[in-house]
């Protein structure tokens, strides 16, 4: 659940944006229940999805975990990325990293009604424990614990943060190519799509 990747890769569009913010919370074909341009953000959270899959940057990190994570490597990767781009917020945005964060609880919070319930209820803990905690490994550590427990099969997430610090650099360095690929590929998507396709 790369939450803050996805609201940072919906730029200045309120609708989008909350569209997007919404992707891991709604399934299935995507029909008229919500305005376009956020159904454009739900469908973008779904491109996204897709392409992270597929990306050699993506690809890599992924592979770097144990292999004994299975499938929750990817989930471990979008933590990871979320951990990167908090801690660089100031080489990717004009607004410092709390003022976004409220401007954007802003914008979720004006929107609640149209959410499925399970994300309105998660809204506050998102807004006041899991993104403030980001820019930390203990933050991300916590983080990876609350997901854990969420999940109703057993898991290995709560320990995936001695991964974050076992494979910090290389990481690292995986989240600086990817970045600006997929930065690439959303200015794409936006260019040839329209909020009503």
């Amino acid at each position: 659940m790369n939450i803050l990747f996805h609201m940072y890769l919906s730029g200045a569009d309120e609708e989008l944006l909350v569209g997007n913010f919404m992707g891991d919370f709604v399934k299935g074909p995507l029909d008229n229940t919500y305005p376009p341009l956020i159904r454009q953000g739900l469908l973008l959270h779904r491109k996204i999805d897709v392409f992270a899959q597929s990306n050699p940057s993506f690809q890599a990190s992924r592979l770097r975990l144990p292999t004994e994570y299975g499938l929750y490597r990817g989930v471990l990767v979008d933590l990871f990325y979320d951990h990167f781009l908090a801690t660089e917020w100031t080489s990717c945005s004009e607004t410092p990293f709390a003022d976004y964060l409220v401007a954007t609880r802003r914008i979720i919070d004006q929107h609640l009604p149209i959410m499925p319930v399970a994300l309105q209820d998660f809204v506050p803990v998102i807004f006041n424990d899991l993104l403030p905690s980001y820019q930390t490994i203990p933050g991300i550590e916590r983080a990876l614990r609350r997901m854990s427990r969420r999940r109703r099969r057993e898991n290995p997430l709560a320990a995936g943060g001695a991964e974050l610090s076992r494979y910090y650099h290389e990481l690292q360095g995986d989240f600086a190519l990817f970045t600006p690929s997929v930065r690439r590929f959303v200015a794409d998507f936006l260019a040839s799509s329209s909020p009503a396709d």
